[in-house]
């Protein structure tokens, strides 16, 4: 998309925060977030706590603990209208199978279906099935992947998670066309299958990796299973005693260089439980009878409309990259090219402590299909406005702690009063400057019951800025669904979860939760994660 296609470039900036960060001011935010964890690991260290206890005091010895939230209805959906209480125990439960309910666009882009087999024996069969298309029509390979996973701990960065250790055994691969092998034969050297791609019977499984050899072949592919090092189980219980089993594996590092040994501090797009999944699925039916020799073809589904008139919100507590927990709502105003976004950023995995309020505002410009992935659409976003709300004393404190003109009116903020950042140009110390631009990639899909998700592009990793069309998103955020007009956001309630396990209790007091902030705010400036995603 051409600048000289624009008069104006309007747009929404999904956020960004420390471009411009000079390399001494870097130094100390990464010497300031290292003593802050070291400071809340020994305050939890110092009360005896467990292996299975979530590392953020105060909380009593327990062998593992259990997250409740009931989510109120989202916005439009009259089959929501009963709450729907959700549980998060930790360690997890992972016996069994667990499949996509959709194809599933990873950074590159790659398009991949998976089945993934956990026994209690810690033993765990994965299947991961790649295709040509953004619609997982036209097979590619097929990896078989057999493993140990071992369960440590809760984690200690990503709250609510828990960290987890895996054992390679054996990875075959299978390819499945012509195409597939003439693409294959390019990135991997033919000692990695034993003979010459060229030669490779479609069909057939051939070794890649095995506990005796190394791990060039899979290092060609860009395979990596780090993502089983960071597992997360919820349970969503409906009306008449039905459930949901989601099953949230670590985020795939965005940038391809960094995948096979980047440790995971985010989640993946989640699989479900195939005893447990939602109704109708007919994806998780194919993806559950397949195999590496037959992978799943899912049916064709015609692309949805681009049509971003109204208000999409989030469906979920959604967890970020580098300790951030968020819900979002974005209203379009197509008509004017203009949008606002509100993010709600808490403390917990379960966003019930909120820490403070953003909204954005600005304009945006429609592109031209993306040539990457079908039916996508490339898009520029301009933020001009920023409004933030204190929601807690602590936040208040930092932000009131900042110099004059840097951050809104200096030595004013108040828990609960909002503050534009427009007269100060943003808020140096939450690495929002203004205006900003950022090259966007959004996609409208229609979900099991029909109704419109939006998807929009997945914030880079590192936390850089999409602030040039070769570093436009190549994948997606968790998608957002569309309230009606006139209909509220989905608000949520904490409870506990029965008498065998604890609510989670993340409300600390006084100089822990002075702690706390200050880690999200400058792990939040170090890593440009701060609030649009």
């Amino acid at each position: 998309m051409r600048e000289t296609g624009f008069k104006l470039y309007i747009g929404s900036y999904l956020h960004n925060i420390e471009g411009n960060m000079s390399h001494g001011r870097l130094a100390h935010l990464l010497n300031a977030v290292w003593a802050l964890w070291l400071w809340q690991a020994a305050l939890v260290a110092g009360t005896g706590s467990e292996l299975w206890e979530v590392p953020t005091p105060p909380f009593s010895s327990s062998a593992n603990y259990s997250e409740s939230s009931q989510w109120e209805p989202y916005c439009q959906y009259r089959h929501l209208q009963d709450r729907v209480r959700i549980t998060a125990d930790i360690p997890p439960r992972l016996d069994g199978t667990w499949v996509s309910t959709r194809c599933e666009v990873r950074p590159g882009p790659e398009y991949i279906t998976r089945s993934y087999t956990f026994h209690s024996s810690r033993q765990f069969r994965a299947l991961q099935h790649y295709y040509t298309d953004s619609g997982c029509e036209s097979p590619a390979y097929s990896l078989m992947i057999r493993g140990k996973l071992r369960l440590r701990q809760a984690s200690w960065i990503t709250r609510g998670g828990t960290e987890a250790e895996h054992h390679l055994s054996k990875v075959g691969i299978v390819v499945h066309s012509p195409v597939a092998m003439q693409r294959l034969a390019a990135r991997l050297p033919p000692v990695c299958v034993g003979l010459a791609l060229g030669r490779t019977v479609p069909g057939r499984l051939y070794e890649l990796y095995n506990a005796r050899a190394g791990r060039a072949c899979l290092g060609a592919l860009g395979f990596s299973m780090m993502e089983m090092d960071l597992v997360r189980v919820e349970t969503q219980h409906h009306s008449h005693g039905r459930k949901v089993q989601e099953l949230f594996l670590g985020d795939i590092h965005t940038d391809w260089t960094q995948r096979t040994h980047y440790r995971p501090t985010g989640y993946q797009q989640p699989l479900q439980h195939v005893m447990h999944h939602v109704h109708p699925c007919p994806v998780c039916a194919l993806v559950y009878r397949s195999s590496e020799q037959r992978p799943p073809v899912l049916p064709h589904t015609p692309a949805a409309p681009l049509a971003l008139e109204g208000r999409w919100v989030s469906q979920r507590c959604e967890a970020r990259p580098a300790v951030l927990f968020l819900t979002q709502d974005f209203t379009f105003h197509p008509d004017q090219h203009a949008w606002e976004g509100v993010y709600h950023h808490y403390s917990d995995p379960a966003c019930s402590q909120p820490t403070f309020t953003l909204r954005a505002s600005g304009h945006y410009a429609q592109g031209n299909p993306s040539v990457k992935i079908s039916g996508a659409t490339e898009f520029v976003f301009k933020v001009t406005k920023v409004r933030v709300t204190a929601l807690e004393e602590s936040t208040a404190k930092v932000l009131n702690g900042t110099r004059p003109g840097n951050c809104g009116r200096a030595g004013g903020w108040e828990v609960g009063v909002e503050q534009d950042l427009t007269s100060t140009d943003g808020c140096t110390v939450l690495g929002i400057k203004l205006p900003h631009k950022e090259y966007e990639l959004f996609k409208i899909e229609l979900n099991h019951r029909k109704h419109p998700l939006l998807f929009i592009g997945e914030r880079p990793t590192d936390g850089s800025s999409p602030d040039r069309p070769q570093r436009r998103p190549t994948s997606f955020q968790a998608p957002m669904v569309l309230c009606s007009e006139g209909e509220t956001l989905p608000s949520h309630r904490y409870g506990g979860s029965g008498s065998n396990s604890k609510q989670v209790q993340l409300a600390a007091s006084g100089t822990e939760r002075l702690a706390q902030l200050a880690l999200l705010v400058l792990g939040s400036a170090l890593c440009s994660w701060l609030w649009l995603y």
